[in-house]
């Protein structure tokens, strides 16, 4: 072993050989630190490649079935049905999303079949974490072990010492190793080689582990360092959602063992995140039978690979004002403008004094064009003052032409219309000629070529 220094940017990690007042990658100035790093010799490298495993891959084991099942039906979902054994799990989000209580419930649930759960962190007391698991957990596992440190080597003889089935890191940009000292916990360099610790512990052939690893999110709202870190792990998990709102959603970014795209729902509460295992009953405001309200339409979004039924209400008032606010709470200004431009010019309904707001019950964010035929059939039904039908949804984009267009998974949005017990369902007309299953289904599936024909039939005009 031979030992040479070198200097490194404690801002972005790159390495020089001789120290520099301004670093060429991030152009920081006086960021490079002095560190000593050990090089192998040709001979002993030559003995490490030769002493490498090597087998075929039809012959490796797969791991695809050896996962933890935690019960939180939510979380195990987005990463495809639990934590794979030996897998390295991000989970972001911005200050306040519930990232520590999430990866709590987690660490309790799992220790409850028995399996020990390290929970280290690097922000909070002992004591500051104890009274959080007192608030939302029923009864605290024995085999949860706690540490409140911020050095990275304590991790791993600690995860050594309890023989840790699951390593919980909180957060990782507190942690730094002793051997890249003076570089401070936080920099890319401490930050980056804390997570190559943590992979190497993970994919130990002879014991792997689990790991997951909570990060810090930047003011961008993405994950806080380099963008190695994600590259560098199997799972990244992104927790949406305000301090304010109670919703909070979960979803995958990235999975190797898994779709990406899939994403799950909780309830922040007095008692922690609840899992919502049941997303289309509780997007769906309840009303007493025979109640109607006008401006209510139900739409079916899709969330990764599964249909959510949603109502979508709107509220259209006179605007005292040369400028009608056009407020959308659940989707973008400008597609919300473009609806009202296609509903004012196709279907000969004058907003241009009328203020129109728009948002979908419980914030879910409208991010798909499938659910554009019932934003407009929610205004079209404030503007007229006539509810509609409870029992009635709309499943399809408009164009700007007036014409109805066809959406990905129709059938597989209608079957979960079928099982709430939806007694009817307007689509483009081009969706209905592909709909195989409607003969097994008890809804009435209604297609049409035009907004103007579904507004006509709707509302008698």
């Amino acid at each position: 072993m031979k030992e040479k220094n070198e200097y490194v940017c404690t801002n972005c990690g790159n390495t020089s050989p001789k120290w520099m007042g301004v670093c060429p990658r991030c152009h920081e100035f006086n960021t490079f630190v002095e560190r000593t790093v050990q090089s192998k010799t040709s001979g002993a490298t030559k003995n490490k490649r030769s002493s490498s495993r090597v087998l075929r891959l039809r012959a490796a084991k797969s791991g695809e079935n050896n996962r933890i099942i935690t019960g939180i039906n939510e979380f195990d979902r987005v990463l495809g049905g639990g934590i794979v054994r030996d897998s390295v799990i991000i989970l972001t989000s911005p200050p306040g999303g519930g990232k520590s209580t999430l990866t709590l419930a987690v660490a309790n649930a799992a220790a409850k079949q028995g399996l020990s759960v390290l929970y280290a962190s690097g922000e909070e007391s002992e004591s500051q974490i104890k009274s959080r698991a007192d608030r939302i957990l029923d009864s605290i596992n024995d085999n949860v072990w706690l540490m409140a440190d911020n050095s990275m080597d304590n991790v791993l003889l600690a995860a050594e010492k309890t023989s840790a089935d699951i390593v919980i890191v909180d957060s990782i940009q507190t942690f730094a190793l002793s051997e890249f000292l003076p570089a401070r916990a936080g920099n890319p360099t401490q930050t980056m080689e804390c997570a190559g610790e943590l992979v190497r512990l993970a994919k130990d052939g002879s014991r792997p582990v689990a790991v997951i690893i909570i990060g810090q999110m930047n003011k961008s709202d993405e994950l806080a360092g380099l963008r190695s870190l994600e590259h560098l792990c199997d799972t990244v998990l992104i927790i949406d959602g305000n301090n304010e709102d109670e919703l909070r959603s979960i979803m995958a970014t990235k999975n190797r063992f898994g779709s990406t795209g899939e994403m799950g729902f909780f309830s922040m509460t007095e008692n922690g995140l609840v899992s919502i295992d049941n997303p289309s009953e509780y997007f769906l405001v309840s009303r007493d039978d025979g109640e109607f309200v006008s401006g209510s339409a139900v739409a079916v979004v899709r969330e990764g690979s599964r249909p959510i039924i949603t109502e979508i209400e709107s509220l259209v008032s006179r605007s005292f004002t040369p400028y009608p606010a056009r407020i959308g709470e659940s989707l973008k200004r400008e597609q919300l403008n473009t609806l009202i431009s296609i509903l004012e010019q196709r279907c000969s309904i004058n907003l241009f004094d009328k203020n129109v707001v728009v948002k979908a019950a419980g914030g879910l964010k409208l991010k798909e064009p499938s659910s554009n035929l019932a934003i407009l059939m929610s205004i079209a039904s404030s503007f007229y003052n006539k509810p509609l039908s409870s029992k009635t949804a709309f499943i399809s984009d408009v164009g700007l032409t007036g014409e109805l267009r066809k959406v990905p998974s129709t059938e597989l949005r209608i079957k979960e219309l079928d099982r709430i017990g939806f007694e009817k369902v307007y689509i483009s007309f081009d969706a209905l000629k592909n709909i195989k299953g409607k003969k097994t289904m008890n809804i009435e599936i209604i297609g049409k070529k035009y907004l103007s024909q579904v507004i006509g039939d709707v509302f008698k005009r």
